[in-house]
């Protein structure tokens, strides 16, 4: 089956009234909770792929693509209103505890290229290490604004886990592309 991508159009109209679709169906306002939460998770995303495209660094890039697939997953569970669908995105996502165990090995095997932190780390250094402190403030507003919606829907605590280990090794992974270029730390 082909798709004939010429035939779709970027722009619906369907929006201009202020309000979105959700995945799954339903309207919701462009301010709603659950948009904000999977606008800020979408921008994550972005992020990193930003963090991608400047100063290649394989063993770190390579560590980021799967990151922003479990992303795009976490946006479409939280922009899906049916429980029963969200798990399936969760499960569809390979999102569990061994994927978090993953992302701490991922910061276990960077901190042993790093000094231990005695300090506070002014974000900043190579463009990729700037970039991803960016993308670890960005990951903490989506934690943040995840947080929230669950006080409104039920949403699996392993998005929040996840956004929290994240952004841990975002943090982590600047460190190490600041260390890697030569750029070195500032502390506070």
């Amino acid at each position: 089956m082909s798709v004939d991508f010429r035939a779709m159009k970027i722009y619906t109209k369907t929006g201009d009234a202020g309000d979105t679709g959700l995945f799954g169906g339903g309207r919701v306002q462009k301010d709603d909770p659950r948009v904000e939460a999977y606008g800020d998770v979408d921008e994550l995303n972005a992020v990193i792929g930003m963090a991608r495209a400047i100063e290649p660094l394989p063993r770190i890039d390579e560590v980021l693509v799967p990151m922003q697939r479990d992303l795009f997953s976490i946006g479409a569970l939280l922009a899906t209103p049916d429980l029963e669908k969200m798990h399936s995105h969760l499960t569809k996502a390979n999102i569990d505890d061994q994927r978090i165990r993953d992302l701490e090995r991922a910061i276990d095997d960077c901190e042993k290229e790093l000094e231990p932190l005695k300090a506070f780390i002014i974000p900043g250094g190579s463009r990729k290490g700037a970039v991803l402190h960016v993308a670890r403030t960005v990951c903490r507003r989506a934690e943040r604004r995840v947080v929230h919606l669950q006080k409104e829907v039920e949403i699996p605590s392993l998005v929040v886990i996840y956004l929290n280990r994240l952004s841990d090794l975002l943090f982590t992974l600047a460190r190490v592309a600041n260390v890697r270029t030569g750029a070195g730390e500032v502390t506070w």
